[in-house]
């Protein structure tokens, strides 16, 4: 084995190790912080660059092209379905009342769904 494999083992594992220390901070603030939208966000966030970590160390180990083409898939619909379900859990926190008031700075929606909520009704 060449001394090339063998760094890209020792970072593949390092990546690894990282990813998986990312993931567990995610899970930690799902668990511990007090809202809906702060733990949307530690649900998505450390989780993008978690899984972005562990599929680069997958990467390295593996070293096959076709490996890297399925990882390539996990990465592109890792990023592009988090941030919709991040947001799409936000919203509907929102329109529940979950959320509560003092998590918000500003409240641009309030009158906007006001607006939606009378054209809804008939008004």
């Amino acid at each position: 084995m060449s001394n090339w494999h063998h760094a890209a083992d020792v970072a593949g594992a390092a990546l690894l190790l990282i990813g998986a220390l990312v993931c567990l901070t995610g899970v930690i603030g799902l668990l511990r912080l007090p809202d809906v939208l702060a733990r949307s966000s530690a649900a998505t966030n450390p989780q993008t660059l978690g899984i972005l970590l562990l599929t680069a160390g997958v990467a390295l180990r593996l070293r096959s092209w076709v490996d890297l083409g399925t990882l390539a898939l996990v990465v592109f619909f890792q990023l592009l379905t988090s941030p919709v379900a991040a947001h799409l859990v936000a919203r509907v926190a929102y329109r529940t009342g979950q959320t509560g008031d003092c998590a918000l700075l500003f409240d641009e929606l309030a009158g906007a769904q006001s607006v939606a909520a009378n054209r809804d009704d008939g008004s």
